[in-house]
This record gives C-alpha cells, structure tokens and sequence, in this order.
C-alpha cells in the first residue's frame, strides 16, 4: 500500500461533503451502512481475540499492519452499524502514519459529521472505543 492520494483532513472534508448531503439523520446511517458494505473481508486468522475491540455493543475486529511506517488497518463487524462505523474510521484512518494518526481530532471530526449523536449510547462508546483502539496502534507504533 503507497501512501493515501489526500491528506486526511482532505479525506476528512470529502466526508463532511459526503455527510452534508442528507438531510436527516437516517439517510446518514444508511449511507454509513453502505460504506460497510465496501469493506474488504477480513481474514479468517484476524479474527481473533486480540483483535476485537473492547466497549463495542457488538463484535468489531480491527487488525493492524505495519508498511513501511504506515499503519494499515482491515476491520469487520458482526453489525451493519459498527462495520459502516469502522468503514468511515479506516477511510480516514488507514494508510496513514503514526503521527498523521495522532495529529488529528476524531472527537471534533465525528461531532462535526454528527455522527455520537446520531447513535444510541453504546454505539457511540464503541465508535469512541475503534478509535482508542487506533490511536492505541498509532502510539505502539510511533
């Protein structure tokens, strides 16, 4: 993987774009649904413990592997939900170095999009817990 064609505050400004189209709260989670749907599968081997992540209302796995000091992260999730949810973080995220990583605001960015608000509490605990869990590999890996 090269390294991603837009900064992620580039990547981040698409998304509120993207986000700014709908006008109400449940075309926004379906269009968080779709991206879901365009992950890749995650593998067999990377389902595992280590992998999932805590404080998530329902199974999310993200897996991570160092290129070249990027991060790069493939995710699932037994939910329609939390997948479309770690589909937007990896967008965002993926590909991307440890310092890129920690450099940006994702509490600013995800109330930008609205997106804690637009979900019942303990989905927002799990979106807010994916990415602690990203940070946490950003810090490993810095």
């Amino acid at each position: 993987m090269t390294e991603p064609a837009a900064s992620i505050a580039d990547t981040f400004a698409a998304m509120v774009e993207d986000f700014d189209l709908f006008d109400d709260w449940e075309q926004r989670i379906e269009y968080v649904i779709d991206l879901g749907k365009g992950l890749e599968p995650l593998a067999e081997a990377d389902r595992i413990e280590a992998n999932k992540v805590p404080g998530c209302a329902a199974q999310v796995w993200l897996a991570t592997e160092r290129r070249g000091g990027r991060l790069v992260f493939h995710a699932d999730s037994d939910s329609a939900i939390s997948k479309g949810n770690v589909a937007l973080l990896l967008a965002l995220y993926s590909g991307r170095t440890p310092a890129e990583i920690l450099d940006f605001d994702a509490k600013a960015a995800l109330d930008r999009l609205g997106l804690p608000q637009a979900l019942t509490r303990q989905r927002a605990n799990g979106l807010n817990s994916m990415v602690g869990r990203i940070r946490q590999e950003a810090l490993a890996g810095a």
